[in-house]
């Protein structure tokens, strides 16, 4: 008597309607290699580095080798590319691991966007390069110990102008990348004018700085988070960055593209919680048979794709409005609050597949449940995003 032979089980797919297919052969190529990357560098070890509170400073060389430094910026030496692969590679790396994703993002869109977006061009043909090389990592400076969601108007690190140098002072909170990389930008109000100002601090040979890593996090764990203190730290005048740092206005402008950054973040953060599951469920027996067999079951996993596809929707809309020069402050702030809500949502959803075995790390899903709690926050909390599309769509403020 012949056994037939099982049909084989549909390889776990969170890309449902196929977005990776609007990249040309080329983006693909690129796409692929970060996809290659993660999966057999990254995944195989980050879930010990997650447990030990600790970066994987071994795959920074490998890192430099995809040539990324620089994805979405146009010349010096950067990677460029259009919105939707900036978006689509942020994916791929939060996917595996969201810390992998941030560790990158604050160095290629909030240190060296920032620089892009409001340095002269004497400061963008010196630092750019180097930093797409990624022989210097940087980070971003903008979050105080009392100051969150108040830093527009609320700053109280100062900067004080002497002849041809900047005196800085004050504290800088939860700034990822800042015990190790090299260089910081740091947003100030300028004592004179009231006004915020960004600078370039080098963390190895600027006096007066120093970085306390920040220990006992519950996610985001690889990322290296610091409590930056600066005391009468002296920055040349050159390391201002005049050309367009003149107010928080121009802090926003940076901003803006990172916002929705993390909103592509927290859809590969989701992604990759959908996909352990998947796998767990058609793995996984109860009452003799897979667990994924069960109603309940595929409803979970069904509402978790609807979420994921929604927000793959929403983020590749703001990458074509990015590109073409449209995106407002109010439209990334709606894709960040949305994403990173229902990543939230699809992450929880993951873990009660999984059972009990969703809050032990060896599973995966553990890891991903709490990186969305950091993602649903960072960047600006959902409520403040909210009131920011609130604001436009109404007409009314409701800040205070």
């Amino acid at each position: 008597m012949l056994t037939k032979t099982p049909k084989p089980l549909p390889a776990p797919n969170s890309d449902f309607y196929n977005y990776a297919d609007l990249l040309n052969p080329e983006e693909r190529a690129i796409h692929q290699r970060v996809r290659t990357f993660m999966e057999s560098k990254v995944a195989p070890i980050i879930n010990k580095y997650w447990v030990e509170d600790a970066f994987p400073f071994e795959l920074v060389p490998l890192v430099k080798e995809l040539n990324l430094g620089g994805l979405g910026i146009q010349g010096y030496g950067c990677a460029g590319g259009n919105q939707l692969l900036v978006g689509l590679i942020g994916v791929e790396m939060a996917r595996v691991d969201a810390s992998f994703a941030t560790f990158f993002g604050v160095h290629n869109f909030l240190a060296m966007g920032s620089i892009h977006v409001a340095g002269s061009e004497e400061q963008k043909q010196k630092w750019l390069p180097p930093m797409a090389r990624m022989e210097k990592i940087g980070c971003f400076g903008l979050t105080e110990p009392l100051v969150g969601s108040g830093a527009g108007g609320g700053l109280t690190t100062t900067a004080k102008r002497e002849g041809d140098t900047w005196v800085l002072n004050g504290q800088k909170r939860w700034i990822g990348n800042a015990p190790w990389c090299d260089i910081s930008i740091i947003w100030a109000k300028d004592i004179d004018d009231d006004q915020v100002k960004g600078f370039i601090v080098e963390n190895k040979n600027t006096p007066g700085f120093s970085v306390e890593k920040m220990q006992n996090k519950m996610a985001l764990k690889v990322v290296q988070n610091g409590q930056i203190t600066m005391k009468d730290c002296r920055v040349p005048d050159a390391n201002h960055l005049a050309s367009g740092a003149q107010s928080f206005r121009d802090t926003a402008r940076v901003l803006r593209g990172t916002r929705y950054y993390v909103g592509w973040e927290s859809t590969g953060c989701a992604m990759g919680a959908y996909e352990h599951a998947l796998k767990y469920t058609q793995e996984r027996l109860q009452f003799g048979k897979p667990i994924a067999s069960f109603q309940l079951i595929q409803d979970l996993l069904a509402k978790m794709l609807a979420n994921i596809t929604a927000c793959q929707g929403m983020v590749v809309r703001t990458a074509q409005l990015a590109d073409e020069g449209k995106l407002t402050d109010q439209q990334a702030a709606l894709s960040k609050a949305f994403c990173t809500a229902k990543a939230r949502e699809t992450v929880s959803w993951a873990r009660e597949v999984l059972g009990g075995n969703g809050i032990i790390v060896d599973y995966n899903v553990a890891r991903f449940f709490a990186d969305a709690e950091a993602l649903y926050s960072y960047e600006g909390t959902y409520q403040m995003q909210n009131l920011i599309v609130g604001k436009e769509i109404t007409g009314f403020s409701a800040f205070v």
